[in-house]
């Protein structure tokens, strides 16, 4: 369990639940599920103590569960976001980026992109978020903020700092969905390759099975998008049924809210429109891929076709010549071989010409 105290000008990080929280601020209190499950009692009644209300019993199921999609909650206590995130484990991704790409190497990559749900509660001066053992969003988060104070004089560096419980889940979501933009050149990339392995006509592409898997995986990811989509635009429809603050101050921080919910919708509609525009353009290469595949059929049936078109005339003169007949012309001449030869060679000449114009050969 890791403990924030989080204000406008620095960061205060805990050792213990505090009995009550004194000044400005709110306290983040970030854990990991199997945390949750053990200290559930104390951050139960902490919360209590703090915020006047506790976890509802589903929702700590839905917190604790690792297969949960993204969806949105909201009580008169808090508000519940569970949130899938989109990314693939630091080495794995820098191994990713040296591989050589194969459709067993796009097959591994999508199947290591980690969509572990973060659980939120928002609470109005306490957040308590859910993740992962290994969690690289807490992390960054944690880091940027532990310890950091905001130099003296200057609103802007406060302005960067998160001002409530809603704004840091608001930040955190954000920087999920843009963790998945750095998959984006890789999958681009894994993919890319793919198309080009399904079009070389050189290539004798049989692997069916991995490329049915890969279009799973990439349905899949549509699916959780669509999720995080609907999660977000439902916080959007509660936030905008907040009452109206009478303070200016509250007015502007429900605004800014407002303004960085939209922008972390944008950035998942931007997510959703890659991937489906991956999932295209891996079926239209399967769709080119037959295409393709039928018309050099077709080129290798003209090419059979023409030559049996030239050797059939010829196939007729050698079974004229061949009944057992002793009046055919030519046959007691010693000069009959020889005219048979050159009508046999000036016919196929001029049949292989005809179709050489035809542009029935390549």
């Amino acid at each position: 369990m890791r403990l924030l105290l989080v204000d406008a000008e620095h960061s205060l990080p805990l050792q213990t639940l505090p009995q009550q929280l004194e000044g400005p601020g709110f306290l983040w209190v970030a854990l990991a599920r199997s945390e949750l499950e053990a200290a559930l009692p104390a951050v139960q009644a902490a919360l209590q103590r703090l915020s006047g209300g506790q976890l509802v019993d589903l929702h700590v199921s839905d917190l604790l569960n690792a297969q949960l999609p993204s969806h949105f909650e909201d009580t008169s206590w808090y508000d519940l976001l569970v949130f899938r995130r989109l990314a693939m484990a630091p080495a794995r991704h820098e191994a990713s980026l040296d591989a050589p790409v194969s459709i067993a190497a796009v097959r591994e990559m999508l199947a290591s992109i980690d969509t572990s749900p973060v659980g939120f509660a928002v609470f109005d001066r306490v957040l308590l978020t859910v993740h992962p053992a290994e969690c690289s969003v807490a992390d960054h988060f944690l880091q940027r903020l532990g310890g950091q104070a905001a130099p003296a004089g200057e609103p802007r560096a406060a302005a960067k700092r998160p001002s409530s419980p809603a704004d840091l889940m608001l930040r955190m979501v954000n920087h999920m969905v843009d963790g998945y933009l750095d998959l984006r050149r890789l999958l681009t990339r894994h993919l890319g390759a793919l198309q080009q392995q399904l079009l070389d006509p050189r290539s004798r592409f049989s692997d069916w099975s991995a490329l049915l898997e890969s279009r799973n995986a990439l349905q899949a990811l549509e699916d959780t998008c669509e999720d995080q989509r609907a999660a977000v635009q439902e916080w959007l429809d509660v936030l905008a049924q907040w009452p109206v603050a009478a303070e200016a101050s509250g007015q502007r921080e429900r605004e800014l809210l407002r303004v960085r919910s939209r922008d972390v919708l944008e950035h998942i509609e931007r997510v959703l429109s890659h991937v489906r525009r991956l999932e295209q353009s891996a079926e239209t290469a399967v769709q080119m891929h037959f295409s393709a595949l039928g018309h050099r059929t077709n080129g290798i049936m003209r090419t059979l076709t023409v030559l049996t078109a030239i050797f059939l005339p010829l196939n007729l003169i050698t079974g004229f010549f061949g009944m057992n007949f002793d009046a055919l012309p030519l046959i007691h001449s010693a000069t009959g071989v020889w005219v048979a030869l050159l009508v046999m060679a000036m016919v196929g000449v001029g049949l292989f010409s005809y179709f050489w114009r035809k542009r029935y050969l390549g």
